[in-house]
């Protein structure tokens, strides 16, 4: 079972299981427990959501849990081509977190998708992949598309007729 992106949950799998035993021939096995978590990840993956004529960018923290230390080694993007990032150590005390920024390099309308993937030098989890999802539009902030616009309008009448329709019935 892949337990990963389950840290601090409980999860629970059932396999029915075969035997030779005539009064068990055949039943039901459940295991369950808690996956414990390898690090704390905020936010757990990127969002950049903006209008193309604006700078879009977002800050991951990665902080290792103390029951599982780790450093990251490298970094290196799965595509590469709609996205910039850097990653920053920021020393605590006795131990370190990280500080992922990355941000959008699409001057166009554009979806997108990547993966940062992050190496440690853990033989728990030697890799950490952040996803990335971008969403970059072509709109003046100062004035709504036509088509939202004219679905709000059309959201509102809507409303009003059936407010209209629940006033005659009474």
């Amino acid at each position: 079972m892949d337990t990963n992106g389950y840290g601090g949950r409980n999860i629970s799998k059932a396999v029915s299981v075969e035997t030779s035993d005539q009064n068990n021939s055949k039943f039901q096995l459940t295991i369950s427990g808690t996956v414990e978590t390898f690090a704390q990840i905020t936010p757990k993956y990127v969002s950049l959501v903006g209008n193309k004529d604006t700078e879009v960018k977002t800050v991951v923290t990665i902080v290792p849990q103390s029951n599982y230390p780790f450093k990251i080694t490298s970094t290196q993007a799965e595509y590469g081509k709609d996205i910039r990032f850097q990653l920053d150590e920021v020393k605590k005390d006795k131990s370190s977190e990280y500080q992922l920024a990355v941000v959008n390099l699409v001057k166009e309308k554009k979806r997108y998708t990547d993966n940062i993937i992050l190496k440690t030098d853990s033989k728990v989890m030697p890799e950490i992949k952040i996803r990335v999802y971008g969403n970059i539009y072509d709109m003046d902030p100062q004035q709504p598309n036509a088509d939202a616009k004219s679905k709000f309008l059309e959201m509102i009448q809507k409303a009003s007729k059936e407010k209209e329709k629940e006033k005659e019935k009474k």
